[in-house]
């Protein structure tokens, strides 16, 4: 549901960027590649879940000595004073504050009060959404192509309109869309373009209501980019 929520706040502020401005966009055909994004990780979202090397910021408040930043090793196992090694991997933020405060209150401290932050992570993500069989968020090796992506997903429904598949991303600190058509990448007449972790893509179709189809129609009609 909170994948959900995310596409469809982007959608709304599009729209309302859309209505309220004056865009400046190049003419030309649909775009068969986007930039490449300013970033490719995420390490803030409440979601995502610690992996091997990833970086921690751990705080137990008014206690110093356990505070400090934590880094899991290339299992997924984490080493504490006072808990010695355990299993990080697989635990999001939140789970893993949860986990230390159960377990440091068995014997050392009173009603901890610990909060956990991944500052630093390889794993890259992009959220797929709209007329898709499974839409979610899907954790990547690293670049993939659209079509690739729309695998992951399970495909697009029997009800998607595959001429109409947007990217959203990031570049040079600029939020920007780009349309695609899945049945042209397919027949060979259109590139299959890269997509990079933090993109969002969403597949046109009637699981997406009707404000924002009306926007993702906009998108592969009249622009190569569409700042917003």
């Amino acid at each position: 549901m909170r994948v959900i929520h995310l596409v469809l706040s982007v959608l709304l502020i599009a729209i309302t960027a859309a209505c309220s401005t004056t865009t400046s966009v190049a003419k030309g055909p649909l775009p068969t590649s986007l930039a490449g994004p300013d970033i490719t990780t995420i390490s803030a979202a409440e979601d995502i879940r610690i992996a091997p090397s990833d970086l921690l910021e751990i705080s137990v408040f008014g206690v110093d000595e356990l505070s400090g930043e934590y880094q899991v090793d290339f299992e997924g196992f984490l080493k504490m004073p006072l808990l010695g090694s355990f299993k990080a991997q697989g635990y999001t933020a939140n789970q893993l504050s949860n986990y230390l405060e159960a377990e440091l209150s068995r014997d050392y401290l009173t009603d901890p009060s610990i909060t956990v932050a991944i500052t630093d992570t390889r794993q890259q993500y992009i959220t797929i959404d709209g007329a898709v069989e499974n839409p979610g968020q899907y954790n990547i090796p690293g670049p993939l192509t659209l079509i690739q992506a729309v695998t992951l997903s399970g495909g697009v429904t029997s009800t998607a309109n595959a001429k109409r598949v947007v990217v959203f991303r990031t570049v040079g600190g600029e939020r920007m869309v780009a349309g695609f058509d899945l049945q042209a990448i397919r027949a060979g007449t259109q590139d299959d373009p890269k997509v990079y972790g933090n993109d969002v893509i969403v597949v046109d179709g009637s699981e997406i209501k009707s404000a924002y189809q009306d926007f993702l129609k906009t998108v592969p009609l009249l622009s190569l980019f569409v700042f917003f």
